[in-house]
């Protein structure tokens, strides 16, 4: 199965789908900066996460099962679905019920777990890092390094190793901070794929609303 996946890569596919669920090496934690989110898609959208009541940041895009060199999605699984009550109950890290339902039907489903434990395995990890304090202060949209957001999270955590830790962007915005863990949540290295951190030496970032 893993040479046919290195040989989609090469082909131009990054990632396969309907994989077996529980199948792959280790998690991808993303964690998408909502101010920049919401500029860029989620206002147009309407967007739950986007109401400035909320006071989102760095919110879990979602905790996604990665191979040493790609990934899998959308995964075959005898799991059961999660209720609308478990995925209204991540609402409050992922920005909306809609998100975490999406994140686990194309991971979750691949981390061989149960629905109700992925959403709790996801809300462990989430917790198990410190998003850096400055950025929450910003007052006014910053030009800076995509590096200093890098940075700032290896200052916060110092467990953490530029290795295990990629700064992503889009539309000349900081987007998300990926975090690379092992099935037990441990971090570790990401894998070559993972770390194309992003080198814009003006990127956006936004403050919270």
């Amino acid at each position: 199965m893993r040479w046919m996946l290195l040989w989609a890569m090469l082909a131009g596919t990054a990632c396969a789908e309907g994989e077996r669920a529980g199948d792959f090496d280790y998690y991808v934690m993303a964690l998408s900066w909502s101010p920049n989110f919401c500029a860029i898609e989620g206002d147009a959208k309407g967007a739950k996460q986007c109401d400035p009541a909320l006071d989102h940041g760095w919110v879990l895009h979602g905790l996604w099962p990665q191979y040493e060199a790609g990934w899998p999605s959308f995964c075959n699984t005898s799991a059961r679905n999660p209720s609308r009550g478990q995925t209204a109950a991540m609402a409050d890290i992922m920005g909306s019920d809609g998100l975490a339902w999406y994140q686990w039907k194309k991971h979750g489903r691949c981390s061989g777990l149960e629905s109700d434990a992925y959403y709790a395995l996801a809300r462990d990890a989430f917790e198990s890092v410190t998003p850096p304090a400055v950025l929450r202060k910003l007052d006014k949209t910053v030009a800076l390094p995509a590096a200093v957001v890098e940075e700032a999270w290896l200052q916060a955590n110092p467990e953490l190793s530029r290795d295990m830790v990629t700064i992503t962007c889009r539309d000349g915005r900081i987007m998300e901070t990926r975090i690379c863990l092992t099935k037990d949540l441990d971090p570790r290295a990401c894998g070559s794929d993972v770390r194309r951190d992003c080198t814009l030496p003006d990127a956006l970032l936004d403050p919270i609303r």
